[in-house]
């Protein structure tokens, strides 16, 4: 369980787009007059729904947003969005129960003990304090944490197959063995001006034995280095060309020629040995590039079974008279009042 503060297990507003959206199933059992949607015959409530719009609300005020009014299609947006994360909710404890992923009262006290030891020092009454300004109740913060503990299991379960051989990873090395590389590279420093007459007299002075970061402080405009003595290491791809060059033919210690660029007139100085461009050996990240590897495939092979999920429950979906998604809107299902 990620420790990250109560206020942000809610995942409205910021974070609801993207998740992905329930099957939306147009025919099939009524909704119960207090329920706005029915997932393979379980209920969700309105109270439900208003309990985590009220959230959001709270949510909007700590960021210091505008909450939408009652009745206007941000408002009306945000609701599906919320509704959406729901029906999900209850589509992953169903599929939970198919794969053998348990989650039990104590699996959740562990993750409000982490909270509490890692956000609040241990300290309850922080911790009660914060979780009533979100808006929480204990039991809202338990189904919250629940909830998040089953979508856990459910990746592990879903990806626990997913595996990346040594081929791929070193596959992956070699097509990309420019990011394990550093580059060529070497020190320099310099003086940057407007005029070429005052770069030619700067060179002069240096050239006599001035002393080069006083002049770089007195004369040059660049604000990244003047300070600093001009000092810079320049990576082969990283400054503008007549630079680069400049700086790559010098000899160790030589002050150059002044260099015209789009920023001005340079007076550049070698002050280190060229640095041969080195590649990390592939041993050395083989390890790491398979984590990214197992990393992507993972996510690719939950998306994919979470889309699929779109295609299961479309006949297993139900929404209420004004709560069905706007694909639906045209087809409302009846309540049980009107059954």
């Amino acid at each position: 369980m990620d420790t990250m503060k109560i206020s942000r297990l809610l995942l409205l507003p910021a974070a609801a787009a993207a998740l992905i959206a329930a099957g939306c199933g147009g025919g099939g059992p009524s909704v119960p007059a207090d329920s706005v949607a029915v997932v393979d015959g379980v209920s969700i409530t309105k109270a439900t729904l208003d309990d985590l719009m009220a959230r959001a609300k709270i949510t909007y005020k700590q960021q210091g947003r505008d909450f939408p009014k009652v009745g206007t299609a941000e408002y009306q947006g945000l609701q599906q969005q919320a509704l959406a994360f729901l029906v999900k909710r209850q589509q992953n404890e169903l599929e939970a129960k198919e794969l053998g992923v348990a989650v039990t009262d104590k699996d959740v006290d562990k993750s409000i003990a982490e909270i509490r030891k890692t956000q609040f020092k241990d300290d309850q009454k922080a911790l009660d304090k914060q979780i009533k300004a979100a808006g929480y109740t204990l039991a809202t913060l338990r189904a919250e944490l629940r909830a998040n503990l089953v979508t856990e299991g459910l990746f592990k379960a879903v990806t626990k197959d997913v595996k990346v051989g040594d081929a791929a990873v070193k596959k992956y090395y070699d097509e990309n063995k420019a990011t394990y590389s550093t580059p060529e590279s070497r020190d320099v420093r310099h003086i940057l001006v407007a005029k070429k007459p005052l770069a030619e007299r700067i060179r002069k002075e240096l050239v006599g034995g001035a002393d080069f970061a006083a002049l770089a402080k007195r004369y040059s405009t660049d604000p990244g280095s003047k300070n600093t003595g001009g000092k810079y290491t320049v990576a082969k791809g990283q400054m503008v060309p007549p630079f680069e060059k400049a700086s790559f033919s010098l000899k160790t210690n030589e002050i150059s020629q002044p260099i015209k660029t789009e920023f001005g007139w340079h007076i550049i100085q070698a002050t280190s040995d060229l640095k041969k461009a080195v590649v990390t050996p592939f041993p050395k990240v083989k390890e790491q590039i398979r984590t990214q590897l197992l990393e992507t495939d993972r996510s690719e092979t939950m998306t994919k079974w979470d889309e699929g999920l779109t295609d299961k429950y479309t006949s297993k979906v139900a929404y209420a008279d004004g709560f069905a998604p706007p694909e639906l809107a045209t087809a409302p299902v009846a309540t049980a009042d009107e059954s």
